[in-house]
């Protein structure tokens, strides 16, 4: 069973050689058929060139290019209709989250037979107490005005089936898109599948959107703004 995951990656040059090995040692290597999706995200620094070198060497890696920056879910969104998989999702280049942790919701859905209307996703441990106190106020209003119960919506991987991601409509294209897409599963009434997994301090390079409590206020404007609309529809 062929598994395509995306990685949108915006100035991530110093990660992406590392990423592709942890790919490479923990799972193509243990033979999971795997096609790893990396997504130029509109990169200012020199990713096109390592993501080029990295293409040559590796015959599992497939690369999408954005040549302008439109939110982390464009990204996600432009390798998913290109990914080839029968089942989908999708994983943080910074190594916060060590791709490795993908394997156990491969096992889970080969030892169910692979499920079509199966959710999964990861539930992060090994985390700051002001990273988890912002998770769980966030989680508890998304559980208010959505009316369902919303646990870590922004936790990774993220695995689906082909199935699911076409009936999408008109998903986000920033941080929103993992609140639509847990959202969206549990409203189709999907398996909801959820894992322990530890995050990571990110080594190299700086985030792209966590550089401070302004950013944090910031992000919860958006979210919120568009929890409103996903209510409506």
């Amino acid at each position: 069973m062929k598994f395509s995951i995306i990685v949108p990656c915006y100035n991530e040059e110093k990660n992406l050689d590392k990423l592709v090995e942890e790919f490479k040692n923990n799972l193509i290597n243990k033979n999971y058929d795997i096609e790893l999706v990396l997504v130029n995200n509109g990169s200012q620094d020199n990713s096109k060139e390592v993501l080029e070198r990295l293409k040559n060497k590796y015959n599992f890696i497939t690369i999408e290019t954005v040549e302008v920056n439109k939110g982390y879910g464009y990204g996600i969104l432009q390798g998913l209709k290109v990914a080839k998989g029968k089942y989908l999702g999708w994983l943080h280049a910074d190594l916060q989250f060590n791709p490795s942790e993908i394997a156990n919701g491969i096992n889970y859905l080969k030892e169910n037979n692979y499920p079509k209307n199966i959710f999964i996703k990861g539930k992060r441990t090994n985390r700051p107490l002001i990273d988890t106190l912002f998770t769980m106020g966030m989680s508890i209003y998304e559980t208010l005005i959505l009316g369902t119960r919303l646990w870590d919506i922004n936790a990774q991987p993220t695995l689906m089936s082909r199935e699911f991601f076409e009936k999408w409509k008109e998903p986000p294209y920033d941080f929103s898109l993992d609140l639509y897409a847990y959202y969206m599963a549990k409203k189709m009434k999907l398996d909801i599948y959820r894992y322990k997994v530890i995050q990571h301090r990110r080594e190299e390079g700086e985030s792209s959107w966590n550089t401070g409590m302004k950013a944090r206020i910031k992000l919860i404007k958006r979210v919120v703004e568009y929890s409103k609309k996903l209510k409506s529809r």
